[in-house]
């Protein structure tokens, strides 16, 4: 089984590339409920500071808006405490 959660973008690490595959080195540290972990933003290049992404192994995988991801996280908090 594998498990995606969303995070927050806080900050942005554009890498300066002058290459064709600088989208690839694209990254980002996320927050996930305050603990912040860098992320590779490779796969939602127009991903922005403030946008809630969904991160498996490391990657986020799409962007969701504001109120899913808090409703999700919502839950893991239940999981976690009940």
């Amino acid at each position: 089984m594998c498990l995606a959660v969303p995070g927050k973008i806080v900050s942005l690490n554009d890498q300066a590339n002058s290459s064709n595959d600088a989208a690839l080195w694209r990254t980002g540290k996320v927050s996930f409920g305050g603990i912040l972990k860098e992320v590779s933003l490779a796969y939602v290049p127009e991903a922005q500071v403030g946008d809630y992404v969904i991160v498996h192994v490391g990657f986020a995988l799409s962007i969701v808006d504001q109120e899913e991801a808090e409703q999700t996280l919502n839950y893991l908090a239940q999981i976690h405490i009940g």
